[in-house]
């Protein structure tokens, strides 16, 4: 099995509402199955039970546990609808791997087994007490865990809890790809590749089916080229979409290879349907945009929403701007100092005009979205490391072009160029 195969089956019991359930639901008979051995523990006289009332609570709370499940799929639907109504599609991804949610829907299901199970054993006389006793006690537990499932619902419907949710896991994305780069970016690679250009790669690796680059094994690949004292060339960044028989990967160095060498490598790297934030800190600012640019449209009209947005956006692009390294490429290199392995990468600029642009556009007719926009540049400029800082000049000169163009005629001008934090009505920053 490859990295990639086993990346792909990662993501999707990360990604299963089922796989924990069906877990549960073989607990639970297992549990059911093994209640006659737990019978002869004993327990004390007080928690026997008669046969009919252990029979109304076993039936009780089979019912329960199905009228539990059902209500918990309800509400998630409900909750499938109105992010993406509200957020963004992509956001999605982040709800259905939910913890809580998939352990509330394991213990209801091995609940509901488990109960089941037991109502075979009510025979006279002969009551299993102690599974009784633990139906009520797993009953409770997912009573528990529907509320916590609840509060967390309830909670993380609000916009700025979505887009919390999102920067903490592009900000994770991003300082582990920024670790893994043995090297930035040096000024010898660019002879190197120029020189690569001239030449024919020793292998050529295409894409065996369309998709997304989901994640690349970087070690993997720095590993294989430092054994076989080869470069690798990757042709395409992760969140890039690879049709079929396109060109992934090239090998420059030990002519030596053969067929299950691309296999080999072709397995290093793991396409799917959909980007991830994996390795991918930019689909954490697009989704994050896409949840503003929604709130800026004329059906809902909510620059509010946009600006909680923002307040994230410029952590993240805080982040991102003082992580050095980001012109182009990443550079691997073995212990000895060679270079092994060259990927394209997103540059600064990247980064924030993706951040910036549609926000900018959509906003335009908003003084709050505005003014927390510049804000927004006016903190990056003095965090950002002086080579970023050019194009974050850019982009305030791209925000007075806009604000000239669609405020010319408007009393409220002058009031845009002030940057204001809560976009509008905050304090005026201390100059002392």
């Amino acid at each position: 099995m490859t990295w990639g195969l086993l990346f792909r089956v990662r993501q999707t019991l990360k990604g299963s509402l089922w796989v924990l359930p069906v877990v549960g639901g073989l607990l639970g008979f297992a549990l059911g199955a093994a209640d006659p051995w737990l019978e002869r523990i004993g327990i004390p006289s007080g928690w026997d039970y008669t046969s009919g009332t252990a029979l109304a609570v076993l039936t009780t709370v089979v019912g329960a546990s199905i009228g539990l499940t059902g209500f918990v799929v309800t509400v998630t639907i409900l909750v499938v609808q109105m992010s993406t109504n509200t957020f963004s599609a992509r956001y999605m991804r982040i709800w259905y791997r939910d913890p809580v949610l998939k352990a509330v829907l394991a213990v209801l299901a091995g609940t509901f087994i488990f109960s089941y199970s037991l109502l075979r054993q009510v025979q006279g006389v002969k009551v299993p007490n102690i599974g009784v006793t633990l139906v009520g006690f797993f009953l409770g537990a997912g009573l528990l865990l529907f509320l916590v499932f609840l509060d967390r619902v309830v909670h993380r419907l609000r916009p700025v809890r979505v887009a919390a949710l999102v920067a903490h896991a592009g900000r994770d994305a991003l300082r582990e790809m920024a670790a893994a780069a043995s090297h930035p970016r040096q000024a010898d690679t660019d002879a190197e590749l120029e020189r690569l250009g001239s030449l024919e790669p020793s292998l050529v690796v295409r894409s065996d089916r369309p998709g997304s680059i989901q994640a690349i094994h970087l070690d993997g690949l720095l590993a294989w080229a430092t054994d076989n004292d080869c470069m690798l060339v990757l042709r395409h960044a992760t969140g890039d979409f690879v049709s079929t028989g396109v060109r992934t990967l090239e090998v420059y160095g030990n002519p030596a290879h053969e067929r299950l060498d691309g296999q080999r490598l072709q397995g290093m790297i793991a396409f799917g349907t959909e980007r991830t934030i994996e390795q991918d800190p930019a689909f954490a600012l697009r989704v994050m945009v896409d949840v503003a640019i929604r709130a800026l449209s004329p059906a809902v009209n909510d620059p509010t929403t946009a600006v909680q947005v923002l307040n994230h956006l410029e952590d993240t692009l805080t982040l991102i701007g003082t992580t050095p390294g980001l012109t182009g490429r990443w550079e691997f290199r073995d212990h000895a100092g060679s270079l092994r392995l060259i990927m394209p990468a997103r540059r600064w600029d990247d980064f924030l005009s993706l951040a910036a642009t549609e926000i900018r556009q959509y906003g335009a007719a908003s003084i709050q979205v505005m003014r927390r926009l510049r804000a927004m540049l006016d903190t990056l400029q003095e965090t950002v490391l002086p080579e970023y800082a050019a194009a974050v000049e850019d982009e305030l000169a791209r925000l007075d072009a806009t604000i000239a163009q669609e405020w010319a005629d408007s009393p409220d001008r002058a009031r845009l160029q002030r940057a204001d934090r809560q976009g509008i009505g905050g304090p005026r920053t201390l100059n002392p």
